[in-house]
């Protein structure tokens, strides 16, 4: 068994994912959620429940937070009674692996390292098929040495590539990039197929011949095969799509960075959510263009 001791703060999709990866590696796991009647498979494979998030953190070496935002990132560190950071311990790593805003990242960091703990901001590439294989990417920002030490544990949580980008807030700006450009991607694949669709030319036509030419991306070439089979299980569900758009748009304002296109493509996400696709993948902007799909 692994001696280090881990705390895993939100067991959702994928915080659900990296415990389970966790603990087939050996280490003792204690984990925290919200509702606490969904953590039952995980106590079954041999987690251990917390009541808060501070009895999280008080048992554990290294403490992952996998939570939907900045306001329930906030809840569950620095909430004045039950917050994960009045458990840490001086020799405690804190990680924050949502997909959060640049400017909340690092106040985070400030207020857990005035504790004396340390921080990385450490997002991962990949959803619960890629957490599943062992094959996601963790993009991370923070101290070189602190990194070393969380590094085994970011591989045995399913991590695959850790990528060491700079400092505080670098990991979750480069999330944000990442999460923007694959955005901009689907909603364009999206529009265009529409298009066609109106020429005459059926999705999964076009999609044929498009995945044989270089213009279109893995990523993009994966996301048109599902809008061709109408498969919009959440992987990456919109109403996540947006939120991230919408801190995009927001780091990008505190850094004076000019972003009209992701202005743009957030508004067709919000349009996708209005009509009701808010609990569809990504994908599911399709829906926008051809209705039938």
């Amino acid at each position: 068994m692994n001696t280090k001791k881990i705390a895993v703060l939100g067991t959702g999709a994928m915080g659900s994912r990296l415990v389970q990866n966790l603990l087939a590696a050996g280490y003792p796991v204690t984990i925290y959620n919200r509702t606490a009647d969904k953590v039952q498979p995980l106590l079954d494979r041999g987690a251990i429940y917390a009541v808060t998030p501070r009895e999280a953190a008080d048992r554990a070496d290294i403490i992952i937070s996998m939570v939907r935002d900045n306001d329930a990132s906030r809840q569950v560190w620095l909430d004045p009674e039950s917050g994960a950071i009045l458990g840490l311990g001086k020799e405690a790593i804190a990680i924050e692996s949502s997909t959060l805003t640049v400017e909340w990242s690092i106040e985070l960091a400030a207020a857990i390292e005035r504790h004396g703990s340390a921080f990385l901001d450490a997002p991962v590439v990949g959803s619960r098929p890629q957490a599943e294989a062992g094959k996601l990417i963790y993009l991370v920002g923070g101290n070189a040495e602190v990194l070393t030490t969380a590094e085994p544990v970011l591989l045995a949580a399913g991590g695959a590539i850790v990528h060491h980008l700079g400092s505080i807030g670098s990991g979750m700006a480069m999330k944000l990039a990442v999460n923007a450009l694959f955005g901009v991607q689907v909603a364009a694949l999206a529009e265009i197929l529409g298009l066609l669709d109106k020429q005459g030319i059926s999705s999964d036509r076009a999609m044929a011949s498009l995945g044989e030419l270089p213009v279109i991306s893995p990523a993009a070439k994966v996301a048109g095969s599902l809008m061709v089979t109408n498969n919009h299980a959440p992987l990456f569900p919109i109403d996540l799509v947006e939120k991230d758009f919408r801190y995009v748009l927001q780091t990008a304002q505190a850094a004076d960075a000019s972003m009209p296109l992701s202005t743009a493509i957030h508004n067709i996400f919000q349009a996708a959510i209005d009509l009701g696709f808010g609990n569809n993948n990504i994908t599911g902007v399709v829906r926008l263009y051809i209705p039938t799909i």
